[in-house]
């Protein structure tokens, strides 16, 4: 029997479909996860504290395969999982499809002004012309990141007619290379972020990169804050040097009420709000758990496997 150590959110969607080789153990809270860790060879440990993640995997020391909901891993004591030689997998793809479509809300809500036609409509206003003009269409589009988010931003950009290129580690047809793309920011209408959080993207856009946009190029972070300079940010904006940035993400969250981002008009700020967007993430995460476990107990590769070293 390998003792499985799960969260009892997951009870209704995992306990009728658990194989007979799985000795399962549920925990409500974080003092029955602690309690727990220790016996677990597969814990699914999703805590909202960081200091609480980090004693669960101090305490877990049999751990072989930690799985959780969240794409991000930059709250996991990476260096400590590597060292005990446990498989990492992650939420990465899972709302892949809901942040996609926000990707593209935020877009046509700034293409349009549509935040000044809900003004009109709370203030009974007819308005007699569109308060935006723009269109996604024939529009240029830089994604960074090309993961599953980065994919499902672009097949849906493309059914709108708007031109993608990607930035990939090989350059290519409609993609640029790691080297390549600060260069190319002068074209790009739009330039969409969905890298995850690592040391290497830390501020990847910043004083530079914001000056190399265009005028009225907009950017989209529904990343990490971390991957965006954002005093920098607020500068660009203030000063009217970009036309916008549209900004699922920020430093820090929840952002401080007195911040300026909230007070610019060419600020979109939408708490983090994009992945939560639908009801199927924890279905979707259990469906993959599962499949897990059949390769788990077959020794066959678990998906996605976490590069503990590479931070993603």
């Amino acid at each position: 029997m390998t003792v499985t150590v799960l969260n009892a959110m997951l009870r209704p969607l995992l306990e009728p479909r658990l194989p007979d080789w799985v000795d399962v153990r549920w925990y409500a809270d974080k003092d029955e996860a602690f309690a727990l860790a220790p016996v677990a060879e597969i814990g699914w440990f999703d805590m909202h504290s960081k200091d609480d993640m980090a004693e669960v995997f101090r305490r877990a020391e049999k751990l072989k395969w930690l799985n959780s909901i969240y794409a991000g891993v930059e709250s996991f004591p990476l260096d400590l999982l590597a060292s005990r030689g446990v498989m990492l997998t992650n939420g990465a793809g899972i709302n892949a499809v809901p942040i996609a479509e926000y990707v593209v809300m935020l877009m046509l809500v700034h293409s349009k002004g549509y935040r000044e036609v809900v003004r009109a409509q709370e203030r009974r206003e007819w308005l007699k012309q569109s308060p935006g003009k723009r269109e996604l269409y024939g529009s240029e589009v830089l994604i960074l990141g090309y993961g599953a988010i980065g994919q499902e931003v672009e097949a849906r950009l493309t059914g709108f007619g708007a031109k993608v290129t990607k930035v990939r580690r090989t350059p290519g047809p409609g993609a640029l290379g790691p080297d390549q793309w600060r260069g190319e920011l002068g074209r790009f209408d739009w330039i969409v972020l969905a890298v995850p959080a690592t040391p290497e993207t830390q501020h990847m856009i910043g004083a530079a990169e914001l000056a190399a946009m265009k005028g009225d190029g907009v950017i989209v972070n529904i990343a990490r804050g971390s991957v965006i300079d954002q005093d920098a940010l607020v500068d660009a904006l203030a000063a009217g040097r970009i036309g916008g940035a549209l900004l699922d993400v920020t430093t820090p969250e929840p952002l401080p009420e007195d911040h300026p981002l909230w007070t610019l008009d060419n600020a979109q700020v939408t708490m983090h709000l994009s992945g939560n967007a639908q009801t199927l993430m924890f279905q979707r995460s259990a469906e993959r758990f599962l499949v897990n476990l059949a390769r788990y107990r077959n020794g066959e590769p678990l998906e996605p496997l976490v590069d503990c070293a590479a931070g993603y």
